[in-house]
């Protein structure tokens, strides 16, 4: 009963804090954490601190890059290839954005994306809805597909204990599987958006924003094409020092050897990616003519800040819920998991949107599904199902999207659950699963 009432609490915060946008989603949650803790006697769960300094780190280079005019060198730059054929970048931004995820190990480098997608798509005349909500998703799925990701390598080891007689899984025979199914559903969210929702000329709504001058300006910016544009050398010096600081990362996420070691394993991908991001800015106010006093007043930080509020009030929240509750929820999955085979990858994405981490997921249900007797073909043919949180609008890169795309269409809905992620999440994580089974199968694992 008091499960129940904590999920309400939850359901209540978020539907009030969507409703009055920006900031207040955040906030809001500090009524449910404080309700939690003094009412219901639960213990606070952890703040997602990682996530936290992680997005202020990428978004203050973000907005460094903005504020040197280095980020027009990689919007002009994107301009060429999508003006050829602008529809496609729907499809084009969630490769983009799953490709890093599978370098870095992590899907934090969306954020550096997402106002470079937002700009392309509306100066394109292009629901910024479209490959928003999709490269927000296919950041996410990347992880799966990554052999740098806790997610992937925390699935080696289990898989390497499981019980005997059963499949020989090894680290290449486990990527070769969840990296082709990974690119199918990234295929499949980029079809179904490039025709999802309205056209932005037909979009009642969109127009009513637009119609107020000042809104206009906004959600448009400098409407000027970028094509033509003469950039300084300082602009380019930003830009290759931004591209360069993201190249570092995606190797030190490839070869972990170049990483150093730091007690007993190599430095961390989240602390990998903080720091070179904050070097990143740092070099471009070093070796170009940027003012540090522009960098706080334009939108990518400001978006980006809105962002931080949100996550660490109503992901603070919903941990607090789901640690006090998680050993009885594992324990109910699991039993059913034990009947029917296949209902391990409904259990494990279930688990996911619980602990609103993929590598947290595999870790609390791969090690009871093996122990109950399903068989490990099965946990690699349904790897991505420990893809789950979307389907609540509360996880960092989505709201990110949602704070960086300044025409509204990526939004939470009246509902809370008809958010822009929620179907991009579903047809994604469907078809890698389909096809993971299948591939699971032609190899003879299930």
């Amino acid at each position: 009963m008091e499960f129940t009432l904590q999920i309400v609490l939850i359901l209540a915060c978020l539907f009030y804090g969507a409703r009055k946008g920006g900031i207040a989603l955040g906030l809001l949650g500090g009524i449910g954490i404080v309700i939690l803790v003094f009412v219901f006697r639960v213990a606070p769960g952890k703040p997602p601190v990682d996530v936290m300094l992680t997005i202020v780190a990428v978004v203050a280079a973000s907005a460094t890059l903005q504020a040197s005019g280095g980020l027009d060198v990689l919007l002009q730059l994107a301009e060429r290839i999508l003006r050829r054929n602008p529809k496609y970048v729907s499809i084009l931004a969630p490769f983009t954005t799953c490709t890093l995820t599978m370098l870095c190990g992590t899907g934090h480098v969306v954020y550096t994306m997402l106002p470079i997608i937002y700009d392309v798509a509306i100066k394109n005349n292009i629901r910024p809805e479209r490959p928003m909500a999709a490269s927000s998703i296919a950041s996410q799925m990347g992880i799966m597909a990554s052999p740098v990701s806790v997610a992937i390598v925390s699935l080696v080891a289990f898989l390497a204990k499981a019980p005997a007689g059963s499949p020989i899984i090894d680290f290449v025979t486990l990527l070769s599987i969840t990296i082709p199914s990974t690119l199918v559903g990234v295929l499949m969210i980029g079809i179904f958006s490039w025709f999802r929702g309205k056209d932005l000329d037909k979009d009642e709504t969109f127009q009513q924003l637009i119609a107020d001058p000042e809104h206009r300006k906004a959600v448009y910016g400098d409407t000027a094409t970028l094509l033509g544009k003469i950039l300084s050398n300082s602009q380019w010096a930003a830009m290759w020092i931004f591209v360069g600081a993201i190249a570092v990362v995606a190797m030190l996420g490839a070869v972990v050897s170049l990483r150093p070691v730091v007690g007993d394993k190599p430095l961390s991908m989240v602390l990998t990616i903080q720091m070179f991001m904050l070097l990143a800015g740092a070099l471009i106010i070093v070796f170009t003519r940027t003012n540090p006093a522009m960098i706080a007043k334009n939108e990518v930080f400001r978006s980006g800040m809105i962002a931080v509020v949100a996550v660490f009030g109503v992901a603070w929240m919903a941990d607090t819920v789901f640690e006090a509750n998680l050993p009885g929820i594992k324990a109910a999955l699991a039993d059913v998991v034990k009947t029917q085979p296949w209902t391990y990858a409904l259990a494990l994405l279930i688990v996911s949107k619980l602990v609103n981490s993929q590598a947290a997921a595999v870790s609390a249900m791969v090690p009871v599904a093996l122990s109950i007797g399903v068989p490990p073909g099965y946990v690699v043919a349904f790897a991505a199902a420990s893809y789950g949180y979307y389907i609540l609008p509360t996880y960092p890169s989505d709201l990110a999207a949602i704070q960086f795309d300044r025409s509204g269409t990526t939004h939470i809905g009246k509902y809370v659950i008809n958010h822009s992620f929620i179907l991009p999440g579903l047809i994604g994580v469907f078809s890698s699963c389909v096809f993971g089974y299948i591939l699971a199968t032609a190899r003879g694992l299930v």
